[in-house]
């Protein structure tokens, strides 16, 4: 038997932070495996929570406490309840464990030092298929981190920004 590994998914309500979540579970993630859900907030946020936890991201938060409105507002977080069924369904079927964690700040670098705080095995993250222009521009989160990261980094392409 394989030892359970800790899986890493950026997540943040996009359609492709859902794809990345929906391929972390359907091709890497397995029976003991442990899955943590990370978002990064911005850090203009005025939350409590991030004054407190600001330099090393809020404590883990179990998937059962996802579904509390009140932990929800307290981390300034909103979950796609498609995406707690999901995460609900997998780990009762497939016996892992997951759990969330907060950072605020840079979602750049906030992915890259989760890699090394949490001591994930691999990361998931989407991408937004932005164009060459856009992307030299805004900058890419999925290439820095596959660039930084000290982990191994799939990123799972979302569709293609259409041109004006």
């Amino acid at each position: 038997m394989a030892q359970a590994r800790t899986v890493g998914v950026g997540i943040d309500n996009s359609s492709t932070s859902k794809a990345a979540l929906r391929w972390a579970i359907d091709n890497l993630v397995e029976g003991g495996d442990r899955i943590i859900l990370i978002r990064v907030q911005s850090p203009k946020s005025d939350n409590v929570q991030k004054k407190l936890w600001e330099q090393t991201g809020s404590p883990l938060i179990p998937l059962e406490e996802l579904r509390e409105r009140t932990v929800l507002k307290q981390y300034g977080l909103t979950l796609d309840s498609e995406i707690l069924d999901l995460l609900d369904t997998e780990s009762r079927t497939k016996g892992i464990t997951v759990v969330s964690k907060v950072y605020w700040g840079d979602p750049r670098e906030k992915l890259c030092d989760a890699v090394e705080d949490l001591m994930l095995d691999s990361l998931v993250v989407g991408s937004r298929g932005l164009g060459v222009l856009k992307r030299v521009l805004l900058g890419s989160v999925s290439n820095h981190v596959v660039v930084n990261a000290t982990c191994p980094v799939t990123v799972v392409k979302g569709t293609p920004v259409s041109k004006p």
